[in-house]
């Protein structure tokens, strides 16, 4: 066994036996557990403002509203069988979906709250998802996902003794998988049957999960994409749930609340806007496919509705922004910080529009912020080109580096910056040069330019034995054209080699290529 592979194995050893068996807190069960509780709390805390970002942002045109859910929610954390720092915040967003991160910092959507119907079903869906924070459901998805990497690192160390650095992802990114959880059916199961002994527990009606399971099965016989995309994604409903379901609220006290009058009462103002939520989904539609009129009037509509709501403005400003009139996208965007002052986005498009207006200051410091509550791509590749705009081409790459990471648009293109700024350094990783013998023993060579860009006149330094065996050393150079994502074969008229194991001795090195511009 490779030494590297040897200590990994250790280490993951090591893990079982420092943490060892541990009780769960909530189903009393006895299993492994390599994320402490601390580290649980630590995830979700540091977690728990990008996921809430990415999703929307925090719903803020009613207080009172994420104010009774957490009072709610606070209620069934009083009963659980573990004390964490139980947090509860709506979401400004319109699918219907809920979530929990571990260490107990949960969200629920506001789509999903206009779909309930009392306080009882809104009391089983936090329920459901406490017991997945309560009884770990999370960490031990993360525990399978270090048992895996492990056992993957060690597999990539045995293979290709190579880095595995691949396997490491940004801070967004994390957020992103821990929100997005695929519980098992053991799990769900689970989640449900402690979810309404809390709700027992509590003082409301269990049966309110039955009801809504019913509804949810239903739901999802209609295929309905909102849901599909939201809470089905990784809760699925089933049949067996609603039995399961129905069995524990038999065992269950009855009689106790439902509150479907004050879950009303406290909904009112938000089913009063959801015909301009619906406007905003439909402008936002219509601007994916460019037609800014159609965009502009959904806009409009929404904030007659509701003229306290930032992303209704954000939307005009992304109107404006495409038709290129700045002051007025300046204006929407200013207007929507003034009411919601934590959302990325906001912070994103109006330094973006500061940067077309050539406001760099400003500019530079709204695409900052941004970052500080979501890193993206787009602050960090805009940042990079604020900084090279300036001279300062060592900071520049720093951000670019950042952007680099994403798969994005903007990804691409600070990539192609990485590359215009430092070619011979990175090169090697886009340009990609297998060598091989041909028929009389000449070594035959395939360029792959995996670059965002073409490149011509390239050359290399290539270090290749005589036929006696003597190192020697020669350049090559291609005038050739090779757009980006194709290949060039060429002769390099090394040789002949009556044995292609000597391919393993010659080195080549890209010293220099020129990029094409598109």
């Amino acid at each position: 066994m490779l030494p590297l592979m040897r200590q990994t194995l250790i280490l993951l050893l090591s893990f079982v036996f420092l943490y060892g068996c541990a009780v769960n807190p909530v189903t009393g069960k006895n299993e492994l557990a390599l994320v402490s509780e601390s580290q649980e709390i630590n995830i979700g805390r540091e977690n728990y403002v990008p996921s809430r970002q990415m999703q929307g942002g925090d719903y803020t045109v009613n207080p009172e509203l994420s104010a009774y859910v957490n009072e709610v929610g606070q209620k069934l954390a009083a009963v659980s069988d573990r004390k964490l720092p139980y947090e509860f915040t709506v979401l400004n967003n319109s699918t219907p979906n809920a979530w929990a991160l571990p260490g107990g910092k949960l969200a629920i959507n506001r789509g999903l709250l206009l779909e309930l119907n009392s306080e009882a079903e809104l009391a089983a869906v936090l329920g459901h998802e406490i017991v997945h924070a309560a009884a770990r459901h999370g960490a031990q998805q993360m525990e399978r996902g270090m048992m895996l990497q492990g056992a993957l690192i060690a597999t990539s160390i045995a293979t290709q003794s190579n880095e595995y650095g691949n396997l490491v992802v940004g801070g967004a990114q994390v957020a992103a998988g821990l929100i997005n959880t695929k519980y098992g059916r053991d799990d769900e199961l689970e989640a449900d049957y402690y979810g309404m002994q809390y709700m027992a527990r509590a003082g409301y009606d269990p049966m309110a999960a039955v009801k809504l399971q019913e509804t949810f099965v239903r739901l999802n016989e209609n295929r309905s994409h909102n849901w599909l995309a939201g809470l089905f994604a990784s809760h699925p409903p089933s049949m067996a749930r609603v039995e399961a379901n129905r069995a524990t609220a038999a065992s269950l006290p009855t009689g106790g609340k439902v509150g479907k009058i004050t879950y009303e009462e406290r909904l009112a103002s938000l089913v009063k806007d959801k015909k301009a939520y619906d406007s905003y989904a439909k402008g936002r539609e219509a601007l994916e496919k460019g037609d800014t009129n159609k965009a502009l009037a959904y806009a409009q509509e929404a904030i007659g509705v509701e003229p306290r709501e930032g992303h209704f403005y954000a939307l005009r400003g992304d109107v404006r922004y495409k038709e290129k009139r700045y002051n007025e996208a300046l204006a929407d965007y200013d207007r929507a910080i003034e009411l919601n002052s934590n959302y990325f986005y906001y912070y994103l498009q109006r330094g973006l529009t500061r940067k077309q207006m050539n406001l760099t200051a400003e500019s530079y410091a709204d695409l900052q912020q941004s970052t500080k509550l979501l890193p993206t791509a787009t602050a960090y590749n805009s940042l990079g080109e604020l900084e090279l705009s300036s001279g300062s081409s060592q900071r520049a790459k720093q951000y670019f580096t950042e952007a680099a990471s994403s798969t994005s648009p903007a990804g691409r293109q600070a990539r192609a910056a990485l590359l215009r700024l430092d070619f011979p350094r990175y090169a090697g990783e886009y340009i990609h040069i297998q060598i091989s013998l041909n028929n009389d023993g000449y070594v035959l060579a395939r360029i792959n330019n995996q670059a965002p860009l073409g490149i011509k006149d390239l050359q290399l330094t290539i270090q290749y034995p005589d036929t006696s065996g003597k190192t020697l050393q020669t350049t090559r150079r291609f005038r050739a054209v090779i757009p980006a994502g194709q290949s060039y074969d060429t002769n390099l008229n090394l040789g002949p080699y009556a044995d292609a194991a000597i391919l393993n001795a010659i080195r080549i090195q890209i010293t220099s290529a020129v990029l094409m511009e598109k």
